[in-house]
């Protein structure tokens, strides 16, 4: 990675960074994605590609450009987990629809690797998950439960780590990575609360334009009979106490189980209250941020 001289040009800053964040995932990006993260037009982006690509800033290859010289090497990797994503996009509309008829789920969006259309040979399918409000940890516990008896444990297409109610959609963690991963949710159900999610997290707009995914599936319908009535039997007093009891127990069991993770650590990744639940043990996010802060650094972009 070469390192450049400090510039007065915004896009070309904005259009480092977001090559130093992708390379992390050694994941060339294209013309027309750089114009949606910058929020610039297609000319700006180009003039400042073959500003960067002469002074070996970047690199090309055909319409992919990234940080390192090896950029045909990864535009084929990326090509190949673009057709393995098309295996992941065939079973989705299934598990997500099965997702859609659980009890107290309101909306359901894609995120991690197969939003951005990719997918390794060892990956899975991350649901984003917002439920109604007060009923979060009875949602997540069946969805769970259903997961560990019915498929094994298996979280190929059915990885169901992240959940927020309606009344709990800004997110308290803003930096780079969840400005990312906010951008590239892929609505699947209830397209319109994805969308009030998104405009909640406006502060993203920080760290990425106006962006407009270049993905799109289709909204898949359900039909919740068995859901609906679940969720009248568990409107009052009755689910409110089963909700606090499944977060309280939930939240006793990853205590003992990372009790080796501190306050900090354990508040960023098992995030646990009333309207939140998260399940990132692997301190994904942070592991990100680290490389990235690095390689921001590497080429003085840090001022």
């Amino acid at each position: 990675m070469k390192i450049i001289r400090s510039s007065s040009n915004p896009l070309k800053k904005k259009l480092l960074k977001y090559l130093s964040y992708f390379d992390i995932f050694e994941h060339p990006l294209t013309k027309a994605e750089l114009m949606y993260l910058s929020g610039s037009t297609s000319a700006q982006v180009e003039e400042v590609l073959d500003e960067l690509t002469r002074e070996n800033g970047c690199y090309q290859f055909q319409i992919y450009y990234s940080l390192q010289p090896c950029v045909e090497k990864l535009a084929t990797i990326r090509l190949a987990k673009e057709k393995q994503a098309q295996h992941y996009f065939k079973k989705l509309p299934r598990y997500a629809k099965l997702i859609s008829r659980f009890p107290f789920v309101s909306g359901i969006a894609i995120s991690g690797s197969l939003s951005k259309g990719v997918m390794h040979d060892d990956g899975d399918i991350d649901y984003f998950i917002i439920t109604k409000p007060g009923r979060l940890w009875i949602c997540r516990t069946s969805l769970v439960v259903f997961k560990k008896i019915f498929l094994f444990n298996s979280k190929k297409y059915f990885c169901v780590n992240y959940f927020v109610d309606e009344n709990n959609l800004l997110l308290l963690d803003k930096n780079m990575f969840t400005a990312i991963e906010t951008a590239h949710l892929l609505p699947v159900y209830d397209f319109d609360l994805i969308e009030r999610f998104k405009k909640t997290n406006q502060w993203s707009n920080e760290f990425v334009g106006a962006f407009e995914h270049p993905l799109k599936v289709n909204e898949v319908s359900s039909k919740r009979l068995m859901g609906r009535f679940v969720q009248f039997i568990l409107k009052g007093k009755l689910g409110d106490r089963l909700d606090l009891f499944l977060m309280k127990f939930t939240y006793r069991r990853w205590g003992k189980k990372f009790k080796h993770f501190d306050a900090k650590k354990f508040e960023l990744t098992m995030r646990s209250n009333r309207g939140v639940s998260k399940h990132h043990p692997r301190d994904f996010q942070n592991k990100v941020l680290t490389a990235f802060n690095e390689r921001i650094q590497t080429l003085n972009l840090d001022e």
